[in-house]
């Protein structure tokens, strides 16, 4: 077997081809949770603690050229080396929303399995000597 041939079975797995949707699809979530945090939920946050941009928040390790600006693209820019915690804030906050609205969607998912009803068992059909044993019971009765 050849090893395109085996690459091919391997792609059309069903497994394969779910996780690749699930990756698209978790790219595109990302993408919006990423924008509910940085456009919506960063400057609240921001105006509740006196600033209103989080992104720029960083320490500068270095010496920082005369006549750079002190903002956090310019800084970095220039070469200098930068404690960016205003971008690590932001990153943990996507985090921590990802994951509550994933455990939101595993919690609804579990609860509409548990209230699914469970499919009615077919009664097991009796053994061959239980039934042999009836009829000699039925016939002794007559």
């Amino acid at each position: 077997m050849g090893m395109m041939q085996e690459f091919r079975e391997f792609a059309v797995k069903g497994n394969v081809i779910d996780l690749a949707v699930g990756v698209i699809i978790g790219g595109a979530f990302g993408k919006i949770v990423d924008s509910v945090v940085t456009d919506l939920i960063m400057p609240v946050v921001g105006l509740v603690f006196g600033r209103l941009d989080f992104s720029n928040l960083f320490v500068v390790l270095g010496t920082v050229p005369a006549g750079t600006a002190m903002t956090l693209d310019a800084v970095k820019k220039a070469g200098v080396p930068v404690f960016a915690y205003g971008n690590f804030l932001t990153v943990a906050v996507n985090f921590v929303i990802l994951a509550f609205i994933i455990f939101l969607m595993i919690k609804q998912v579990n609860r509409l399995k548990r209230e699914a009803p469970a499919p009615a068992a077919a009664p097991a059909a009796t053994p061959e000597d239980i039934v042999l044993l009836r009829e000699i019971r039925d016939s002794l009765k007559k």
